[in-house]
C-alpha cells in the first residue's frame, strides 16, 4: 500500500493550512521522542511527518503534490478500466441441450 503525505499527517486531502500545522504539531508532540513505550523506533515515521509537513505547508508545492496525486489517480483509474473491459465476457447464452450427466441429474431430482 501507498501512503501520501495527507496520511502520514492523518488529514483527509481537503484540509486547511491551519489544520495541516495543528496535525503536524499534535503528532510531533505524540512521536517526538523518537521511540515508543514499547522501544520501537520511530525516527523513520518522524522524517516521513516532517517530510509531509513541509511539502504540504507551502501552497506552491502542495498544488503541484496535489496534481501529481491527482494525475496517479487517473492513470490508476485508466489502467483499472482496461484491465475490466479485457476481462468483458459475452453475454450468458441458454444451454439448449444440457449434457446427459445433467439430464440424469435432473430426472433423479424430479422422480
Amino acid at each position: 500500500m501507498t501512503y501520501t503525505y495527507y496520511d502520514y499527517l492523518e488529514l483527509a486531502p481537503g484540509a486547511s493550512q491551519k489544520r495541516v500545522e495543528m496535525a503536524y504539531i499534535s503528532l510531533v508532540e505524540r512521536f517526538g521522542y523518537g521511540t515508543t513505550d514499547a522501544g520501537q523506533d520511530m525516527s523513520g515515521l518522524l522524517r516521513m511527518i516532517q517530510a509531509a509537513y513541509e511539502v504540504l505547508s507551502n501552497p506552491a508545492s502542495r498544488e503541484e503534490y496535489d496534481a501529481t496525486l491527482a494525475k496517479e489517480a487517473a492513470m490508476a483509474d485508466a489502467e483499472l478500466k482496461a484491465s475490466l473491459d479485457s476481462l468483458a465476457i459475452a453475454p450468458h447464452r441458454r444451454v439448449q441441450n444440457p449434457p446427459a450427466s445433467l439430464q440424469n441429474a435432473f430426472a433423479a431430482i424430479a422422480a
